[in-house]
């Protein structure tokens, strides 16, 4: 790299929350807490899954899938954010830097696939009941979820590459908690127009294609459910099925597009809260949606804690 106002870069400073020295033993504790809660309720949840056989079904399978993807997203920024608060250094080398966005944009962009495969699954389930068993094979189940892996890997690593050829000036002082596209880009020296275009091109797909099929997908669900006759009960089962699965993904969906579908120059500390919601509290609040909502969930957990966990430690 050209010396002057570019340098070769080994490592940047992740200020986004250590401008406050004072509060990084709080933070500390605060991110630890939920970053442990994270961790155990999708844990729980993969576990019942695997598990339990009434919850061998592709609604399930999906689920499962998503909560891998949660700890992956939230571990590939919580770990890093943990030990810069616990050591008080807030660095990150320019390899671990590449490092962490690679994985934050795959698990990030899988959580984001998922979450329209899931709304096709329910759609299937509620508008198509009798096409569903011979629709939703094991086979199809498997090659969609492949099929968002493989998608997910392909994005993060042109990102990857592509911001691994730009230089950085000289101070390499990042506004954010973790090495994201917008705010690495806000302190590249480099002509960063390609990088620009590829977010716009290839981020809006994969954000905004699942976001219309699973708003699609829920039109046509609302409309059947609204034709189940309302003494029934099933409108009511149908309605809190997918109500979980709602809420996530308006809290997805509505955080995510706000970082990324803008023009990095506009990052801002906003963009940094809202980051936090999203790598954060999104993660560690999936468990909990998904389960007190559902009752085949809430007795599949019963079982495992009480005979898989703490029956052999009696």
């Amino acid at each position: 790299m050209e010396f002057g106002n570019q340098t070769a870069i080994f490592e940047f400073l992740l200020h986004g929350l250590s401008q406050w020295s004072e509060h990084q033993n709080l933070f500390f504790g605060l991110f630890l807490s939920l970053y442990l809660v994270t961790l155990a309720g999708n844990l729980l949840i993969f576990l019942a899954i695997v598990i339990e056989t009434c919850l061998h079904t592709p609604m399930y399978f999906f689920l499962a899938c998503l909560s891998f993807a949660d700890i992956g997203l939230s571990s590939s920024v919580v770990l890093k954010m943990l030990h810069n608060f616990y050591t008080q250094h807030h660095t990150i080398s320019h390899a671990g830097c590449l490092i962490q966005l690679y994985f934050t944009l795959t698990f990030g962009n899988l959580d984001s696939l998922l979450l329209g495969v899931m709304a096709y699954d329910r759609y299937m389930a509620i508008c198509r009941p009798l096409h569903y068993n011979t629709a939703m094979s094991p086979r199809l189940c498997v090659l969609l979820v492949s099929a968002c892996f493989v998608t997910t890997n392909i994005h993060s690593l042109i990102h990857t590459i592509l911001m691994s050829k730009l230089s950085f000036c000289v101070c390499g002082e990042i506004s954010h908690f973790f090495c994201d596209i917008s705010p690495l880009l806000k302190v590249s020296c480099s002509d960063t127009h390609i990088n620009e275009l590829t977010v716009l091109v290839l981020g809006s797909p994969v954000l905004m294609f699942p976001f219309l099929c699973t708003l699609a997908s829920y039109i046509q669900i609302v409309s059947a459910i609204l034709r189940i006759p309302s003494g029934s009960g099933g409108r009511h089962k149908a309605f809190s099925t997918c109500g979980s699965h709602l809420s996530v993904v308006c809290l997805f969906y509505g955080t995510t597009s706000s970082v990324y579908l803008v023009p990095s120059s506009s990052f801002s500390k906003k963009d940094i809260v809202i980051s936090v919601v999203y790598t954060v509290v999104t993660p560690m609040l999936n468990p909990f949606l998904y389960s007190l909502r559902n009752h085949d969930m809430k007795i599949a957990l019963r079982n495992l804690i009480k005979n898989r966990i703490f029956k052999p430690l009696l």
